[in-house]
C-alpha cells in the first residue's frame, strides 16, 4: 500500500462523527468495553460494531477479547503518519505564493 493510500485510509476512517465520538470515548476511558461504547455513543449495537470494525481495519484501535466481552483501546502510533502529513501542510515562509501557470503563459 502506498503512503498516499495509507493516509487516505486513515482519513476515511476518521471521516464520520460517530467514529470521532468513539475515539474521544476511548481516549477518556482506556480499555472500554464494547457495550459501554454502545451506551455512550447512543447508536444501535450493529451500527457501533460497524464503526468499530472500520476503526480496527485502519488499525486506529485494537480490540481484545476478554471472555464474552471485547475491550477496545486506541493505538496511539496509528495516526502518526496522518498527523505528520497534516503538520507538513504549512504555507511557505513569507508572502510567497505559487500560482499555477496557465496554458497561455507557458
Amino acid at each position: 500500500m502506498s503512503q498516499n493510500d495509507h493516509l487516505a485510509e486513515l482519513a476515511k476512517a476518521l471521516a464520520h462523527p460517530a467514529r470521532l465520538r468513539i475515539l474521544r470515548l476511548l481516549l477518556a476511558t482506556p480499555g472500554c468495553i464494547g457495550g459501554d461504547i454502545v451506551d455512550a455513543v447512543g447508536l444501535a449495537q450493529s451500527t457501533v460494531s460497524e464503526h468499530l470494525r472500520i476503526l480496527k481495519a485502519a488499525r486506529i484501535i485494537s480490540g481484545e477479547i476478554d471472555g464474552p466481552r471485547v475491550c477496545y483501546a486506541l493505538n496511539p502510533d496509528a495516526l502518526a503518519p496522518l498527523a505528520e502529513f497534516i503538520a507538513s501542510l504549512t504555507p511557505p515562509p513569507g508572502d510567497a505564493c505559487c500560482v499555477p501557470m496557465s496554458e497561455e503563459t507557458k
